[in-house]
């Protein structure tokens, strides 16, 4: 499996396009925005998008999401349930800050701790990761050592808690017990920014760094 980063919406958020090179099939992994410039790289890859994966609610993540569905005729999994409330303010949320408009939608699958989903001949593991929203969820293929995670963690920060039903305690909880057992490998993307891996944060990162908790 390939992941070919495309940089989206002012926010510069990471929309990831994954890649089944045996099948030539696809995934879109938050698509915040800038949909021309996520078809265009969808046809550069030459691949054929079968599903949009989201990893949250908040709007530079999903604010194409449904114009991806209704364009390519596929299906959006995920977030989890708890992050519907974010997903209803969608319209006044694009208008508040400028983003093309977009309205409410919901996704065809809610997601749960423990699921799977896939395209072409890929499967990746479900994390619910709660904090930077209570129904994030995160993206986990073991094959690649690869994560998807939103924002709940970047090199050398963790995702704000300020937003409506954030939690900061719940954040680090999520970070330390769901992600750091996934093994010191593991590669992630973040929603923004460069990529990194767990190893190092647990090194380095002033919020998780394992000397931190002693």
């Amino acid at each position: 499996m390939r992941c070919v980063i495309v940089p989206v919406t002012p926010f510069q958020q990471n929309c990831s396009i994954l890649v089944c090179e045996s099948t030539l099939r696809a995934a879109i992994v938050d698509p915040g925005g800038d949909l021309p410039r996520l078809r265009a790289g969808i046809e550069q890859l030459g691949v054929k998008l079968e599903k949009v994966f989201l990893t949250h609610a908040h709007l530079d993540h999903c604010a194409a999401a449904d114009h991806v569905r209704r364009e390519f005729g596929v299906s959006i999994e995920g977030p989890h349930r708890e992050d519907k409330f974010w997903l209803d303010q969608l319209a006044e949320a694009t208008q508040r800050t400028g983003f093309p408009p977009a309205e409410p939608f919901l996704p065809n699958r809610w997601l749960n701790d423990g699921d799977m989903v896939t395209f072409g001949e890929q499967t990746l593991e479900v994390l619910h990761c709660p904090g930077h929203t209570p129904g994030h969820v995160v993206f986990f293929h073991r094959g690649v050592q690869l994560a998807l995670v939103g924002d709940v963690l970047f090199r050398g920060s963790i995702g704000r808690t300020d937003f409506p039903r954030g939690d900061h305690a719940t954040l680090i909880r999520s970070i330390r017990e769901k992600l750091w057992p996934l093994g010191d490998d593991v590669t992630f993307v973040p929603g923004h920014g460069p990529v990194s891996t767990f190893g190092k944060e647990r090194l380095t990162n002033p919020f998780v760094a394992d000397k931190r908790f002693g």
